[in-house]
């Protein structure tokens, strides 16, 4: 009895002492936030949260049924983001793998040997279990699963923000075939315009009123615009094939009927800029990484000091009814090491670790400063995109003017067909200038919504956590 009470004492010991944990413990550390978006709109305020906008689903802004139906296979067709998912599942498994050496090791060991001997023929079994402990008393295992679980998260954040990327170049490429949609349309219907452009000039020549030069100028504005027509449509089936390879499908399985750009613009709603910190999967995924790197300095203090483990071996041994008191057997161990001498190597691990989390902590204030560099860079290339497109508006309306009056005169045979080539030539590139604006404004404001992180916010790493418990 007084043996068990001492055994009972020293593991009562043993395991207090499990509840330290060497290392410092993980402190988000500041950084500097601004007060509010210097590219903001005046009056600007924050979305309310019951807006009714989308919020997971955030391209449903752009009201597009065929955006919406493609947006989704990304996260489950894509090669890539299915590369990034396997290596999330990985860092799981790392996580249980660590958690595993927190427990003892149990093993059983049945034998039996039938011996031959001096004519006599005799049986003996054995039936062991043994079991080994090394216990975290300095929590090295701990702080090794508190590791593990931050790089999870971190790989969770990860592929969210590659999930985004993708989406976003998705939702780009999308409204850049629409662009050559439309282009095409207009150059089409520019072609036909310069049809009946070379037709008036040739009755002109045929008149008498007018020289061979003008109708060669009128084919050759003619053909050249037909020519741009085809390199439209081949621009188009380009970026139907990026779309194609962002959902995990050939070229050939895909195919979208042409239409026409959005005429409409959405407004994103934003956030404060404090916000922005739990919203950007890029910045949680930097967070996540200081929390892991913090912790790995825990594991390279945790060697400095001893290890210790515990054995024992329990059961039966010997010929005859082998469950039998006369047959049992027992033995506890206890063991420990400690390294006197390394030659300075604990001691460059322990700095390098604590070098390696500065250099994460560097890492994720850069990254928050780059997010909010690209949403102000958003905002102002809308807010410039939105004036050019009513100065452009303006400018396309009075280039239509410009050329009706010009044919106009050249019948009456005031102006030289020149002047009809310039105004054509004037009013088409306004009109693709038009386009062209109307284009990059729908691309930045899905530019805009991933800078913002998009629908996601830090509260979805916590599926990770709970999965690592």
């Amino acid at each position: 009895m007084k043996l068990l009470r001492i055994s009972f004492t020293i593991a009562t010991m043993l395991l207090a002492l499990q509840a330290c944990t060497v290392g410092p413990d993980y402190r988000r550390p500041d950084v500097v936030t601004p007060v509010a978006f210097k590219e903001a709109p005046k009056g600007w305020k924050s979305a309310a949260p019951a807006d009714g906008r989308p919020r997971g689903d955030w391209w449903l802004v752009y009201d597009d049924p065929v955006l919406n139906e493609l947006i989704p296979q990304v996260a489950i067709n894509n090669q890539n983001l299915k590369a990034y998912e396997a290596a999330y599942r990985q860092a799981l498994a790392v996580v249980r793998e660590a958690r595993a050496s927190l427990a003892p090791g149990v093993s059983v060991a049945p034998g039996i040997t039938r011996a031959h001997s001096s004519g006599t023929t005799s049986t003996t079994g054995s039936l062991e279990a043994s079991a080994s402990w090394d216990l975290d008393l300095w929590g090295k295992v701990r702080r090794q699963i508190e590791s593990d679980r931050a790089g999870a998260q971190a790989s969770a954040a990860e592929l969210a923000d590659l999930t985004l990327s993708a989406q976003e170049e998705l939702v780009s490429d999308y409204f850049s075939m629409r662009y050559q949609d439309s282009l095409t349309r207009l150059l089409n219907e520019t072609v036909q315009a310069y049809q009946r452009s070379l037709d008036i000039t040739r009755h002109q020549y045929e008149a008498g009123v007018a020289a061979r030069s003008d109708v060669v100028s009128a084919q050759t504005t003619l053909a050249t615009t037909r020519a741009s027509a085809i390199a439209a449509e081949e621009l188009r089936d380009q970026y139907e094939h990026a779309i194609a390879l962002l959902i995990g499908r050939p070229p050939s399985a895909l195919s979208i009927p042409p239409a026409e750009l959005a005429q409409t613009v959405p407004d994103v709603p934003l956030v404060v800029p404090s916000g922005l910190l739990e919203r950007r999967p890029d910045i949680a995924e930097a967070e996540r990484t200081m929390a892991q790197e913090n912790a790995l300095i825990g594991v390279a203090v945790a060697a400095w000091y001893p290890t210790i483990s515990l054995s024992g071996v329990a059961g039966y041994s010997g010929a005859g009814p082998l469950v039998s008191a006369a047959n049992a057997l027992w033995s506890l161990a206890a063991s420990g090491s400690e390294t006197l001498i390394d030659g300075g190597s604990r001691s460059a691990a322990v700095d390098a670790a604590r070098a390696t989390y500065e250099q994460s902590v560097a890492n994720y204030r850069q990254t928050v400063l780059s997010a909010f560099h690209d949403v102000e860079n958003e905002l102002s290339n809308l807010r410039v995109l939105a004036a050019q497109a009513l100065a452009e508006d303006e400018a396309v309306k009075l280039a239509r003017q410009s050329v009706q009056i010009s044919l106009d005169e050249y019948r009456a045979g005031t102006v030289t067909y020149t002047t009809v080539v310039t105004a054509q030539a004037t009013a088409l590139s306004n009109e693709q200038t038009a386009l062209e604006v109307r284009s990059n404004r729908l691309i930045a404001t899905a530019s805009l919504i991933e800078a913002l992180g998009g629908g996601w916010d830090a509260s979805q790493l916590q599926h990770t956590e709970q999965a690592t418990r």
